[in-house]
C-alpha cells in the first residue's frame, strides 16, 4: 500500500494520526505531496486522485481511495485493534455522530475562515471572501464552545472512550494555529482534553 500524505495539512494528518494510534504507521509506504507547491494538481497526481485530494491511498491491487474518513475506515477494517470506530452499532453511531460534528460543524467552518482570510491561501481561494471568512470564524468558535461544554462531563468526545472523533478534533484544534486561534487554550475543558490527547503520544 502507498499513502500520499501532505505534512501539516489536517486531512492527511488525520490518517497518519489514525495509523499511529493503531501502531501501524510503518505498515504503509508514505509519499509526500506538497499542497502549497500545488503538486496535488499535477497530471501525474490526478492519475492517483482525480479531484486532486490529499490524502490518497493506493492498495496493492491498484484500488485508489481518497477522503480521509474513507481511508481510515479501510485501515479500521484491516487493522481492527485497537478499535477506533466502534465495537457495536451503538458505539459506531455515537462515534460517527461526533466525528461528523467535528468535521462539518467545526473543521469545515474553520477551513472556510482560513481559506478566505489568510494571505497564504489567496492563490488557492480565488477570490477570497471577507464575508465567508467572518461567517466561518463565528461558526467555528461557537462549535468550540459546544465541545467545551460537552467535555465538562466527558473524558472523551464519543462513546466514553478514545476514538477517531478525538483524533479528528485534536487535528482540527492544532490546525487552528494557522489563524493564531487556539480553542484548547481558550476553553478549560477542551484544554484538559487536548493535554490528555498529547499524553497519548500525539504531536502538538
Amino acid at each position: 500500500m502507498k499513502l500520499y500524505h501532505s505534512p501539516m495539512a489536517p486531512n492527511p494528518d488525520r490518517v497518519v494520526y489514525f495509523l499511529r494510534a493503531k501502531g501501524k504507521l510503518d505498515a504503509v509506504e508514505i509519499e509526500e505531496v506538497s499542497i502549497m507547491k500545488q503538486e496535488h494538481k499535477t497530471a501525474e497526481y490526478r492519475e492517483v486522485s482525480p479531484f486532486s485530494q490529499v490524502p490518497a491511498l493506493i492498495l496493492d491491487d491498484g484500488t485508489k481511495i481518497t477522503e480521509s474518513r474513507a481511508i481510515c475506515t479501510y485501515f479500521e477494517g484491516i487493522f481492527p485493534e485497537p478499535n477506533l470506530m466502534g465495537a457495536d452499532p451503538k458505539e459506531k453511531a455515537l462515534i460517527e455522530m461526533w466525528d461528523r460534528r467535528v468535521e462539518l460543524m467545526f473543521f469545515i467552518q474553520f477551513a472556510t475562515w482560513f481559506r478566505n482570510a489568510h494571505p497564504m491561501m489567496a492563490p488557492l481561494e480565488v477570490p477570497q471572501s471577507a464575508e465567508a471568512a467572518a461567517k466561518g470564524e463565528k461558526a467555528a468558535k461557537k462549535m468550540a464552545e459546544r465541545f467545551d461544554a460537552h467535555l465538562a462531563d466527558n473524558e472523551f468526545l464519543a462513546a466514553g472512550r478514545f476514538s477517531i472523533a478525538d483524533i479528528t478534533l485534536f487535528i482540527a484544534c492544532g490546525f487552528c494555529g494557522v489563524m493564531k486561534y487556539a480553542p484548547h487554550k481558550e476553553h478549560a475543558n477542551l484544554g484538559r482534553w487536548y493535554e490528555a490527547m498529547k499524553a497519548r503520544g500525539f504531536a502538538g
